[in-house]
């Protein structure tokens, strides 16, 4: 099962960094409920060895890319973000370690495994998988756009993806750059 997860994690983002266009350096944050990954309503069931295959995963494919990840907490931190200090130079930092029940277990496993794990209240990232209804939105650059994956689901879990624009300001779309988009 786990590592059905993974892989299912590896192609979803995948899928996102391609269609987003992420570059290295770039910042991609990610929510995931792992109650929900394993069939169960979000919160009820948090599951350490479901949140390090689909944290695995995910892995896999940033890292090869030079992408950074912030894994959000859940809303008993509200919703803070775990990410690798040289992500954020410069940011504040806030002082919590996440725990499978109060962070979330995909948090904790972010924390478990960077180099040099941070916390922060906030990031502006360039794209977003929220995984089981976990509500990135408010970590995403403006303009989000949403990005309809073929790959729509781990394990049980519902995908939601986005992309960030730059904003429109003045005149028409047609004035713009298209590779911007």
């Amino acid at each position: 099962m786990y590592e059905k997860l993974k892989e299912q994690a590896a192609a979803v983002t995948s899928e996102l960094c391609d269609a987003a266009k992420l570059v290295k350096g770039q910042i991609l944050v990610v929510g995931c409920s792992t109650s929900e990954v394993c069939g169960s309503r979000i919160g009820t069931g948090s599951t350490p060895e479901a949140a390090e295959a689909v944290f695995a995963g995910i892995m896999q494919v940033l890292d090869s890319r030079g992408i950074y990840l912030a894994a959000q907490c859940c809303e008993h931190l509200n919703r803070a973000l775990i990410v690798e200090r040289e992500a954020l130079p410069g940011a504040d930092i806030v002082n919590v370690v996440p725990q499978p029940k109060a962070g979330g277990s995909f948090a904790t496993a972010a924390y478990n495994a960077f180099r040099h794990p941070v916390a922060v209240e906030e990031v502006r990232a360039d794209a977003g998988l929220d995984i089981g209804d976990t509500l990135i939105g408010m970590h995403l650059k403006r303009v989000a756009v949403p990005v309809r994956l073929e790959h729509n689901a781990i394990g049980q879990a519902h995908i939601t993806a986005a992309r960030v624009r730059p904003r429109f300001i003045g005149g028409s779309r047609a004035h713009y750059d298209e590779t911007m988009l």
